[in-house]
């Protein structure tokens, strides 16, 4: 990936490894979407990372393959804020496949005499199976954290702020000290904040699976400690799956020359 942490990784997958669940082909994308369309599978929809969700559907492809027609919200004001935002971010599955895409300047429209909206067919798609948990490096310029209540001795806790070093659907792996920090393998973690760029903070649930010691390029050691979620809300899940989206998109449009 194009931007990379001072630290040596440590069992992530490989910088071209997100092509495996970026999909770019058109006509892959089209047997895609016609398939969520046969399938009358809910979409979970969002104007923007962070806003309510609401659930739609998508209903036709257009006779050119072009455009895609997704169904209208029965909130009347969601609608009205559909017909004027930038992108549509959708959410779904199909076969047990995690389904993720952007409508852009979604415009309203009739289908069957029902309200509906056009958007041109996204020129990429993400999908991941469910499980198979994408991991991805985060970017230094965007920094992650994740506040982690410590247990003390005294029954006390401290709230020992992590920096985030990858990111997936099944959990993140995060840089602790080395020293005086009690953390080891199937140790719980309740109430901590993981704080996502653009989407703020999200109460998450921790289990730490393993620990490997790492030295970054200063020759300073440090802890890297891979963690999973418990229980995590389907809201929680849907934003780290926006978030990580997001940056490979943008990352993305930079190596095509976009941005």
């Amino acid at each position: 990936m194009s931007n990379q942490n001072e630290h040596t990784r440590v069992d992530l997958i490989g910088s071209d490894d997100h092509d495996k669940y970026l999909l770019r082909g058109s006509r892959e994308i089209r047997q895609i979407l016609q398939g969520l369309i046969d399938g009358h599978a809910l979409v979970t929809a969002q104007l923007s990372p962070g806003q309510q969700s609401f659930l739609t559907a998508l209903i036709a492809l257009s006779d050119d393959g072009n455009s895609v027609l997704v169904d209208a919200s029965a909130d009347e004001h969601i609608n009205q804020r559909i017909g004027s935002s930038e992108k549509l971010i959708c959410m779904t599955q199909l076969d047990k496949i995690r389904i993720q895409f952007e409508l852009q300047t979604p415009a309203a429209t009739n289908h069957d005499g029902h309200p509906a909206f056009r958007a041109a067919v996204p020129d990429q798609l993400f999908r991941l199976q469910r499980r198979e948990f994408y991991r991805l490096q985060t970017p230094v310029t965007h920094a992650v954290s994740c506040r982690i209540p410590i247990p003390q001795p005294d029954g006390k806790k401290i709230s020992l702020e992590t920096r985030v070093i990858d990111i997936s659907a099944g959990g993140v792996a995060v840089v602790v000290p080395p020293d005086n920090v009690p953390f080891s393998a199937d140790m719980e973690f309740v109430d901590c904040q993981l704080q996502l760029p653009e989407l703020g903070t999200i109460a998450v649930r921790l289990r730490v699976r393993n620990i490997f010691r790492l030295t970054n390029r200063n020759g300073i050691q440090m802890l890297r400690a891979g963690c999973e979620f418990v229980d995590l809300p389907r809201s929680a899940d849907n934003a780290i799956q926006r978030y990580i989206f997001k940056v490979e998109r943008e990352r993305s449009a930079r190596e095509r020359g976009r941005l």
